[in-house]
């Protein structure tokens, strides 16, 4: 998709999405075979739930649908949320990471990973795992050191109601 194409996009399908709680996180057109398919991923602090996702998909496609933003030819829009293993490239979506466990790709190599206790206008406040044991120890990590982020998925985690009771047993 052009830049300019994207750039039309966001500012004609942005207050929409804004006008309904949520943050338009991406845009992105791509070709299936003859058709082209518009991706549009929301969230908020909160998260989207599905009845939020239908009230935008219909506020976005009734705007499409009285603009010629795509064109001429078909297409599908595709409204969803960023998903369990978001990549985080806003200050915001490390706010919404606070208690998960990341796996960053540091500025300077190697790799970490690590979950995100608190977060301020600088960086991060994280809690590094121990291996084979040992406890778990803090690091703080300024958001310059960071190339990538990525949310990881756990199964096995407990959650904090969970981790409270055990303590007090």
């Amino acid at each position: 998709m052009s830049t300019t194409q994207s750039e039309r996009l966001r500012e004609l399908l942005e207050p929409l999405v804004t006008s309904q709680g949520l943050d338009l996180e991406e845009i992105a057109v791509d070709s299936v075979g003859r058709k082209r398919v518009l991706r549009v991923v929301v969230d908020s602090d909160t998260g989207a739930d599905l009845d939020q996702i239908a009230d935008v998909s219909r506020e976005l496609s009734a705007k499409l649908d009285e603009t010629d933003a795509m064109g001429e030819g078909e297409y599908t829009l595709e409204v969803g949320t960023p998903g369990a293993e978001r990549q985080l490239t806003e200050h915001r979506h490390y706010l919404r990471a606070v208690d998960r466990l990341v796996r960053f790709q540091l500025a300077e190599g190697g790799e970490l990973v690590a979950r995100i206790l608190d977060v301020d206008d600088e960086g991060l406040e994280l809690e590094v795992p121990g291996v084979k044991g040992r406890k778990a120890t803090a690091r703080r990590l300024a958001f310059g050191e960071i190339d990538k982020a990525r949310v990881q998925v756990e199964f096995n985690r407990k959650d904090k109601k969970d981790m409270t009771e055990e303590e007090e047993a």
